[in-house]
């Protein structure tokens, strides 16, 4: 089986950014991943990239087999993981076209499995920064040469999904100032750091919340017009992965890879 040194989790568009790609059935202790694995090359980096809702979009947000996935990239090498996903805007700062590399997250799922450390090991991991600050700031950087326009940080809070918010949820989440909202990047960034991997979350704002037009600062986006705005911004977060991947170091910088130092507590 091939060696992966980055992941990357995401729609199925990113298919088509992987040259000479192969397709990895991976079974692991946790059952399979959403999809078999494509292993390609993106430059002259091996890269293996999972579809997280399946391949035909089948897998709900609250059913994506997360550690499954975690795990698979892992036995395949993987040490960075970049994962994208659409996200709405909490903020008015926030625009709709805009991409968001995050920096926190807060959880409001419920009933995900989101450790590896449930038996045998006890293993308390520090989430106070838990996206990579060397992967975030390669792809702010990247996306200054490719002149889109972004934020280099967010907060996302994760609602467990498939339905959006109501209106009153969704103003109490504005009302903390958080700025972003999803149904995806928990548990992953977190199973990622357990792993000692490099996680970087990728968010495309894709629509304003059920609280920012409840409040009147905007009107309501229409479904086409969200259709619309999410098929360009995929093209160019694709353009983004794909040039941050370039500019990726082979050796690791940052503290992600001794996350688990100190942190377990079973003899």
């Amino acid at each position: 089986m091939m060696d992966a040194e980055i992941g990357i989790i995401g729609g199925s568009g990113f298919y088509s950014l992987l040259e000479g790609a192969e397709s990895v059935e991976v079974d692991t202790k946790y059952g399979k991943p959403s999809d078999a694995v494509s292993i390609g090359m993106m430059g002259d980096r091996m890269v293996a990239f999972i579809p997280r809702h399946g391949a035909k979009h089948t897998i709900a947000p609250h059913k994506v087999p997360y550690r499954a996935n975690i795990e698979a990239l892992a036995s395949l090498g993987v040490k960075r993981i970049i994962g994208t996903g659409a996200s709405g805007s909490l903020n008015q700062e926030f625009k709709i076209g805009e991409i968001v590399l995050f920096d926190q997250f807060i959880n409001m799922t419920q009933g995900r499995d989101d450790t590896f450390f449930d038996e045998d090991v006890v293993a308390h991991i520090s989430t106070a920064d838990p996206y990579c600050p060397v992967l975030r700031e390669i792809a702010s950087q990247t996306a200054k040469k490719l002149g889109m326009e972004h934020k280099d940080r967010g907060s996302v809070v994760v609602i467990n999904g498939p339905r959006f918010s109501t209106k009153a949820e969704s103003i109490f989440f504005s009302n903390q100032r958080l700025e972003t909202i999803n149904m995806t990047q928990y548990p992953e960034v977190a199973l990622a750091r357990e792993k000692e991997m490099c996680y970087m979350g990728i968010g495309i704002i894709t629509d304003y919340d059920a609280g920012m037009i409840a409040k009147g600062f905007l009107s309501p986006v229409k479904y086409d017009e969200v259709l619309k705005i999410f098929s360009q911004n995929v093209d160019r977060v694709k353009s983004l992965v794909k040039e941050t991947v370039k500019e990726i170091p082979k050796e690791r910088k940052c503290n992600c890879g001794s996350s688990l130092d100190g942190a377990k507590i079973t003899a």
